[in-house]
């Protein structure tokens, strides 16, 4: 008894206090035990087919994507190792904390054939192409760059897949480049929403509001500007990074969310921003996200008529731009749906 206890404690610290019902047999737990300690009142849970929760309290975030996990992984083989079972899409995305990403379903890869069935907010994702797999706050997890591909292969919702891929490289965790070739891996990007996120990404758009702005701007005959690009000093010092500029005419877009730029702090520092790109000559039109939507003329107006001082100068700031050049995806052969095209 004292071997049996022994070796459950060791599993529930591996496992953030949850077992396979497999792992419980092999601890020397009864099947009766394991049936009458899961009884409603009883010290455990069982949160899905065979994966118990070894507590009475209710499963946080990170016991439930080890849940699905465990439910998905092969029952001989670890769990933990990443090799039969992985976190993936919007939840895994969200245990890294990027924002949007939605934390269900539970979208778990596994490998091709093995199919389980879905259960509860688990949804396995059956695969040919195995990824590198990392943890996650102690998940076994596709890297960051698949997880981002994986979840706009199953997501609906174009501004959400715009905003999730915007944050997932906003956030440093992969190159746009990168995932534009692992959307394309994934045979997903003639997808209407997949294509213009990875397009806004690899021209330097970094946000929602970001890519609505582009939208706005090549309906119009404005030339095309730089997204994200770093303005320096001649010397080399830097400056600030605009969400759009143009070079040629020393005219920078900032796009200031309540979110982001309306606390103290970060209001001085948008406003001290500003004041080291007018001294250097910058002509600075200023909107809020809520302005762009709604009002998207008044914006262009402005943008107009800035970009009009700005060419009539005998010369541009004195402002060197390092930054995203905008660069043309080559178009997608015709999109046909496949049975695993999402793979």
């Amino acid at each position: 008894m004292i071997a049996c206890s022994a070796s459950l404690a060791r599993v529930a610290q591996r496992q953030l206090n949850l077992a396979t019902y497999h792992q419980l047999k092999q601890a020397g737990i009864p099947a009766g035990t394991i049936s009458g300690r899961s009884r409603r009142g009883g010290p455990w849970q069982r949160l899905l087919p065979r994966v118990y929760l070894l507590q009475t309290g209710p499963p946080d975030t990170r016991q439930q994507a080890l849940s699905a996990v465990l439910y998905a992984a092969h029952p001989a083989a670890d769990p933990l190792s990443g090799s039969t079972a992985a976190l993936t899409g919007g939840a895994a995305l969200a245990l890294l904390g990027i924002r949007d990403a939605p934390p269900e379903p539970l979208d778990v890869l596994v490998p091709a054939p093995r199919s389980p069935a879905a259960a509860g907010r688990v949804r396995p994702c059956p695969t040919s192409r195995w990824p590198a797999t990392i943890h996650i706050r102690g998940v076994p997890s596709s890297r960051p760059v698949r997880a981002a591909a994986d979840f706009a292969a199953r997501t609906d919702d174009p501004d959400l897949v715009r905003s999730v891929l915007a944050n997932v490289v906003q956030g440093g965790w992969c190159h746009p480049h990168d995932l534009h070739a692992e959307l394309r891996a994934a045979r997903i990007r003639g997808r209407p929403a997949v294509r213009v996120a990875a397009a806004e990404l690899v021209a330097g758009v970094r946000s929602i509001a970001e890519g609505r702005a582009r939208d706005t701007l090549a309906a119009t005959d404005l030339p095309a500007p730089l997204w994200n690009a770093r303005l320096h000093d001649p010397d080399g010092t830097f400056l600030a990074s605009p969400d759009a500029y143009w070079p040629e005419e020393g005219v920078a877009l900032e796009i200031d969310s309540a979110e982001y730029h309306y606390t103290r702090d970060a209001w001085q520092a948008t406003l001290h921003r500003r004041l080291r790109l007018e001294s250097r000559g910058v002509l600075v039109a200023s909107t809020t996200p809520a302005i762009l939507r709604d009002r998207p003329a008044d914006v262009i107006a402005a943008l107009r008529a800035l970009l009009a001082l700005g060419a009539a100068r005998p010369a541009p700031p004195t402002v060197t731009a390092r930054g995203h050049a905008q660069l043309e995806l080559p178009l997608p052969p015709p999109y046909a749906p496949k049975a695993r095209d999402t793979e």
